[in-house]
């Protein structure tokens, strides 16, 4: 299926305005998802409950509001909601060129693909090879969706990406975190330089890379289908962070092993130098205004029905 255009903008600089089309850049990847269903196996409805009676609240019936103060709103319309939408410029503002690599990816937000519109073509193919010529990026402002962003645009193979940027107030530093700065001798820097350039590549090239868990789950999902039971594996042992590592042979026993072809991933199971899992955080419980719905679900399928994929 062909690629759509979620918006025609103008990329302006100067006393140049270059039409283009914005696209979507990513998309999802048919991520694997559960129902929520009651035992019986029927399935299961949401609704809105009003905290003042309890009473089910219908869509047509719901307003939005913004919290001003504790339990105190200011209430929007439908129309006013739209009029915030449409303050949404179509015009990309470029403010300055910058290095291409001058902005930390700690900053990236969602990135998007533009290409050329109607008799755009000449001036974007220009531009995209001047900032490729001259080493530099594109720093720009956009309105989109009721908020302004800071957006970089740069060259890639064969056109331009606009990447929407976090404000600084939306990324957290390191240095909030204390971090203790440990010195560390001659021996152990050549030691770990040397572990570096044994298992170094010069690029990424993501289509070597493929989601193991989901197709693990996908496979567990075949054998349910099947009929078979799913046994969960044994738990690693979690490793005790009082244990002492001797820094230097870890990395010693890690230069021993042989080193991995380049562009195949390497998976330790038990890593030379231990360390500690980080716990995932629990979902919030479900909402106490999911009820029943009267439909049922189909019988479970034959023995031969294979996973969506």
């Amino acid at each position: 299926m062909a690629a759509r255009s979620i918006a025609s903008l103008s990329l302006s600089f100067g006393l140049v305005a270059i039409p283009v089309k914005l696209y979507s850049a990513t998309e999802s990847s048919g991520a694997i998802k559960f129902n929520l269903l009651a035992r019986d196996g029927s399935r299961l409805k949401q609704q809105y409950v009003s905290e003042k009676d309890q009473g089910v609240v219908a869509r047509s019936e719901m307003v939005k509001g913004y919290e001003f103060e504790k339990d105190r709103f200011v209430l929007f319309t439908q129309e006013e909601l739209k009029a915030l939408e449409e303050s949404s410029s179509p015009t990309i503002d470029v403010m300055s060129f910058i290095p291409a690599h001058s902005v930390d990816p700690l900053f990236y937000d969602k990135a998007y693909l533009l290409a050329p519109d109607k008799r755009g073509a000449k001036p974007y193919t220009l531009l995209a090879e001047a900032m490729r010529r001259s080493g530099r990026c594109a720093l720009a402002r956009w309105a989109w969706k009721s908020k302004q962003y800071v957006v970089q645009i740069r060259p890639v193979e064969g056109g331009l990406v606009l990447q929407q940027l976090l404000y600084a107030d939306e990324v957290r530093s390191l240095q909030e975190l204390n971090i203790e700065q440990v010195e560390v001798s001659p021996g152990e820097l050549q030691l770990a330089l040397q572990l570096i350039e044994q298992i170094s590549t010069d690029s990424y090239d993501p289509r070597q890379y493929v989601d193991e868990e989901k197709k693990r789950i996908l496979a567990a999902i075949d054998e349910k289908i099947a009929g078979k039971q799913i046994v969960a594996a044994a738990p690693q042992e979690p490793q005790g962070s009082a244990q002492v590592i001797d820094l230097m042979e870890a990395l010693r026993a890690s230069l021993r092993k042989p080193p991995v072809a380049a562009g195949v991933p390497a998976i330790e199971t038990q890593p030379a130098i231990p360390t500690r899992e980080r716990k995932s955080a629990k979902r919030a419980a479900t909402p106490a205004a999911t009820t029943v719905a009267a439909a049922r679900v189909a019988q479970p399928a034959p023995a031969k029905a294979r996973a969506r994929k």
